[in-house]
Parts: C-alpha cells; sequence; structure tokens
C-alpha cells in the first residue's frame, strides 16, 4: 500500500513539546518562535523529517503554521481545516485561528509588546514572506531575529533525509530535451543582463532537467537546489548517493551535479546580478547571496503549467487508464450487498489495487479522501486506524483520489450515494453539480483569470445561501505535484488561463456532522477562436480530461436546466465509448446504466 494508516501524530505530546520549545525560546531571548508547515524548497509537501508543525502540534494538514509565544500560541488554518484541527491538535494548548481572514501580523501585533524578539528559520520563510512580516512589525518596534531551527533541536528523532535515486524522465513522457529549456532561460538572463538564476523549488528543477524521484512520495521530486547560469550551464545540488552513472548521462555536459552541501557556498561564490524568485526563495538564500539580487518570476514556473502536445498526450492517456481503474471500483462499490462489512480503509486500500491493476501506477498522487457521513465533511480527511468508519446504508460517501503516471497526474472526486441518500444531500448535491458542470462549459476570453469564473462555480450555491470554504481549482502537474500554480480557480486566483494548462474543477459543500459533497474533474485550457457573430475576441475553454461516471442518484434531474443534462449526456457518452471497449462483462454492463442518458 501507498498509503498508511496509522495516526501521524497525537494530540497529547502538543503540551509537553510546546514546553520544551518555551524554554529554549527563554534560553535564546526570545519572546516568539514560527513554525510554518514548510521546507527550505517552499513546496506544498514535505519530508517527514520537514513535518516540524505536525510533530510540535498535531496538526497534519497540507497548509497552515505556528505561531509559539511565552504566553500563548496559535495555529492558523484556513477553512478546508477547521473541522480537522479539533482533532488533531489540544486546544487547552493551541488556539485555532481562521486564516487569511486573521493575519499573522495582525495576529503578533495583537499579542506581542513592544521591544518582542519573534526568531524564524530563514530556510523554511520566503523573502517576501519575511521582508513584508518585517515592514508591518517594525510599527510596533516588535523584530524578526533569524536563528537555528528550536523545533529540530528539541526533536530528538527526527527522521533522516531520505535517500532514493533520481530518475531521469524520458523525452517520449516530456516532450522536449532538457537542453532546450535550459537554452531559453539563459536567453533569458543574456537578455536582461543577470548572470544566474537560483532556483529553489523542487518541480521546477524536476522540469527543468527532466528528472524525477520519490523523495516526497506521492509528489516524485527528488530534494535538490539548482543554479542556472546565462552561459547554459547548469550546477544541481543534491546529495550524491541519490545520482548514478544513468542520471550523469541523461544530464549531458551542461549539467554539473554538485553536494547539496555546497550550495550555500556555491551561492556565495556567485558575481554580478543573480536573479530569485521573492515569492519562492528561502529568506536565507538572500541572505548568503553577496551579488547584486533581481527579482523575477520563477521561468520554468509558466512553461511548466502549460503542457506541450506530449504532455497532453500523456494526460489523456494517463485519465483514459485511470478511468477504467475508477469504473472497476465504481462497480464494485455499487454492487456490494447492503449489509456488507465494509469500511473506509477497505475502500482505499480497494481503490489503489483497481489502480494497481492498471500496471502502470507509479504512486497515489495524494493520500486518498474517503469520508461516509459525517467524516465527508472534513474536506482533507484522511482516514487512520482510529478514525476508520464503517459503510452505512442511506449515507453519502466522498472519495477524493489520484493517481501518479509517467505519462501524467490525476485527481478525481466523485460523490457515492450508499442506499438512499437523505433528499437535503441530494438537493446540495445538485447545486455542486451545476457548479461544475458551469465551470466545464465556461467560453471566456483570452486574458480571463481563475478569479473571473470562481463564481460560476458557486452560483447555484449561493442563491440558496450556501458555499464551500476552498478554491474551486488547482493546477495540476505532468507526472509531478498534483497540486500545481500559477493557474487556478479561486477568488484569489490571478493568473490569466493559457492554452495547455490543466486545472481541477471541484466545487463542494459541507454539512457538519452529516455529510460532505464534492464532485471533481480536471480539465485543460483549449483555444476556440473566434466565435460566429461575436466581435473577434480570441476566446479560450475547458475541454474535460476525467472520465468517470458521475452518480445520478445524487442529482435531483428536476433542478437541472436543459443545458446543463445535455451537458451530463455528452459527458457521459463520451466516457462510455472511450472505456466501453476495454471492460466486459458485469463492468460493461454496470458503465453501461451508469452512463445513459438522462434525457431518455
Amino acid at each position: 500500500m501507498f498509503q498508511s494508516f496509522d495516526a501521524a501524530t497525537s494530540p497529547d505530546t502538543g503540551a509537553t513539546r510546546l514546553a520544551d520549545l518555551r524554554s529554549l525560546m527563554r534560553a535564546q531571548n526570545l519572546d516568539g518562535f514560527l513554525i510554518p508547515r514548510a521546507d527550505a524548497h517552499q513546496g506544498e509537501y514535505v519530508v517527514p523529517r520537514d513535518q516540524r508543525l505536525a510533530w510540535l502540534t498535531g496538526f497534519t494538514g497540507s497548509a497552515g503554521f505556528c505561531a509559539a509565544l511565552l504566553n500563548t500560541a496559535g495555529v492558523f488554518i484556513d477553512g478546508r481545516y477547521r473541522l480537522q484541527i479539533r482533532d488533531q491538535v489540544d486546544l487547552s494548548v493551541y488556539k485555532p485561528v481562521n486564516w487569511p481572514e486573521i493575519q499573522l501580523a495582525d495576529w503578533l501585533m495583537g499579542q506581542c509588546q513592544s521591544g518582542d524578539v519573534i526568531g524564524f528559520d530563514p530556510w523554511l520563510h520566503t523573502h517576501d514572506e519575511i521582508a513584508q512580516l518585517s515592514k508591518t512589525l517594525a510599527a510596533q518596534n516588535i523584530v524578526l531575529r533569524p536563528c537555528a531551527n528550536l523545533v529540530d533541536a528539541i526533536w530528538d528523532d527526527q527522521p533522516n533525509a531520505p535517500d532514493d535515486p533520481i530518475i531521469p524522465h524520458p523525452i517520449k513522457f516530456s516532450g522536449r530535451a532538457h537542453d532546450d529549456k535550459i537554452a531559453d532561460i539563459s536567453r533569458g538572463l543574456q537578455t536582461a543582463n543577470h548572470s544566474a538564476y537560483v532556483l529553489t523549488q523542487t518541480d521546477s528543477i524536476a522540469w527543468l532537467l527532466n528528472i524525477r524521484g520519490t523523495d516526497l512520495g506521492q509528489t516524485p521530486v527528488a530534494l535538490a537546489f539548482a543554479i542556472v547560469h546565462a552561459n547554459a550551464q547548469v550546477d544541481l545540488f543534491v546529495d550524491l548517493g541519490k545520482t548514478s552513472q544513468n542520471l550523469r548521462k541523461h544530464l549531458g555536459d551542461s549539467v554539473t551535479i554538485k553536494a547539496i552541501t555546497d550550495f550555500e557556498t556555491a551561492l556565495s561564490s556567485l558575481t554580478d546580478t543573480v536573479c530569485i524568485d521573492p515569492k519562492t526563495c528561502p529568506e536565507k538564500v538572500v541572505q548568503i547571496l553577496t551579488a547584486q539580487i533581481a527579482h523575477s518570476p520563477d521561468p520554468t514556473t509558466l512553461p511548466k503549467a502549460c503542457k506541450n502536445d506530449t504532455e497532453l498526450a500523456g494526460a489523456k492517456a494517463a485519465h483514459m487508464r485511470d478511468g477504467l481503474a475508477l469504473v472497476h471500483f465504481l462497480a464494485w462499490l455499487d454492487g456490494l450487498d447492503s449489509g456488507a462489512d465494509i469500511s473506509e480503509i477497505d475502500i482505499v486500500r480497494h481503490l489503489e489495487d483497481c489502480r494497481r491493476d492498471t500496471q502502470e501506477l507509479q504512486n497515489i498522487s495524494f493520500d486518498t479522501i474517503c469520508g461516509s457521513g459525517p467524516n465527508g465533511a472534513i474536506v482533507h480527511y484522511r482516514v487512520t486506524h482510529d478514525s476508520n468508519r464503517k459503510l452505512k446504508q442511506n449515507e453519502v460517501l466522498l472519495v477524493d483520489s489520484g493517481a501518479q503516471y509517467q505519462d501524467g497526474t490525476t485527481d478525481i472526486t466523485r460523490t457515492i450515494a450508499i442506499g438512499n441518500p437523505p433528499k437535503e444531500a441530494v438537493q446540495n448535491a445538485t447545486l455542486v453539480l451545476k457548479g461544475m458542470i458551469a465551470i466545464s462549459r465556461a467560453v471566456f476570453p483570452v486574458g480571463t483569470c481563475g478569479k473571473d469564473i470562481d463564481a460560476l462555480a458557486r452560483g447555484a450555491l449561493w442563491a440558496q445561501g450556501k458555499d464551500y470554504d476552498h478554491g474551486t481549482g488547482h493546477g495540476v502537474g505532468s507526472f509531478l505535484s498534483v497540486h500545481e500554480g500559477p493557474q487556478g480557480i479561486s477568488k484569489r486566483a490571478t493568473q490569466a488561463f493559457l492554452p495547455g494548462m490543466i486545472v481541477s474543477n471541484e466545487p463542494g459543500y459541507y454539512k457538519e456532522n452529516a455529510y460532505g459533497i464534492r464532485i471533481e474533474n480536471l480539465i485543460y485550457v483549449r483555444e476556440i477562436g473566434h466565435i460566429a457573430g461575436g466581435d473577434q475576441r480570441q476566446m479560450l475553454g475547458f475541454e474535460t480530461l476525467t472520465l468517470a461516471p458521475i452518480d445520478r442518484r445524487m442529482m435531483d434531474i428536476s433542478q437541472l436546466s436543459k443545458a446543463e443534462i445535455n451537458w451530463l449526456d455528452c459527458y457521459h457518452k463520451r466516457v462510455f465509448e472511450t472505456l466501453s471497449p476495454r471492460v466486459e462483462g458485469r463492468i460493461l454492463e454496470w458503465l453501461k446504466s451508469a452512463c445513459k442518458p438522462l434525457a431518455s
């Protein structure tokens, strides 16, 4: 199994560990210390040795941070985790803080006194973050002080860094040679009269050099830093034990592999003008650099987001393969007897087995979210042996899962009726479905960004006084991170959509202690061109990648418009025509029933 069901943390250790941290804070004359869920690469996912927030507080969400002061400690979480934190954290020790409604600077100014000193590990915070926070806190004479990581100092059994090998990613999957990508960046440096660009994000380096790894497990990257020089040479800094002759042959003469321990020395030796992305570059890098520093967006971000023809073909193949696995899984689930003794863990295991049967599964792309009944209302619920719940009749099951294949990354959510679901749940699921269809059908002019269309997904819910506390969609990589920027669909998504971008489409609704609803497909941006009778504007739209039936038992068809029904029928027709030649017997009969037209 790729997924573990052990509880990663316990709220019982929070008080003792916070007391140890405060003792060290006092010894170093600190009034506070910041603990983000971050590593030196500033990605979303971190290896076990960098799970400092979880180790200290018990909170395992994929986003959040703690501000520990001598007299209080706040754990900052967004709307996805406001139920989860209650189960994982000792709330008599740590106080949940709703972020981003309450900003860290405002909270600190409300808790601290003039002259207080707040410590932070400069490897774990970006340059922009520290610059902005320092400026705001200075108004109240609160000082930020870089220091060694205090959590590491009290974490006696901190895991070792991973040591799995780095793997070449063949051009038949990437669609473009790494030397060509390097040449593009070096030309940009030359044009700007800059000598080098410092890359610190692991997925940027993986994409640029066509390499992958298993350091982060479900995100196929290796922990690394890189410096791209204007002469089209790259220094790659990794644990040398992860390298091989095959890797060196793949990288060729344009890439020099160096020990990751030499990264700081290499930074200090750079001259002229060096580029960083202040939104992702650790503050420590800025402290080390002696060269002039220029700020520029990570040059890999947009080309990585805009999938080339090979990557799009791979995404389609991966989703067909994944769709077959999902059809086998959904048919199995639908065929269970009403009294079957099946738990959430059983479901997660069977779904992973269905994906393994494809013979091409590299890993899951994130821990499967399998929430039955009230557990479905926990947006990022991860089942453990302690929380594991048996399926019950007349409830709703939410399953959000994904896979990593060499040719693509998948992410799909289906909300499934177990028996006869509550009428209220069906009504709310229909509102969610209407929002998902609205995004799927959207046509918009070039220059449109995610915040411009986010309301389309929420409109039906808003009309009933309802909403959900997460974004509608996130970018997705190509055998890379299942959460990839800069594209997205949310109230804060400002990146314009570009052809080839893959994004999720996943509105939801959650009723605490009752059920959760989310319907998710992956979609990609495609060119539509001019529309007849229009004013010659270049238009864009979406094409759906995900191929799996949507449970009609969770739809009130009377509440769907003709256009919405037509979209569903066309979608299910495509699902059936694509997958039916590859299944037979009972699975084929189930697929035929699941995809039959609503309009008939």
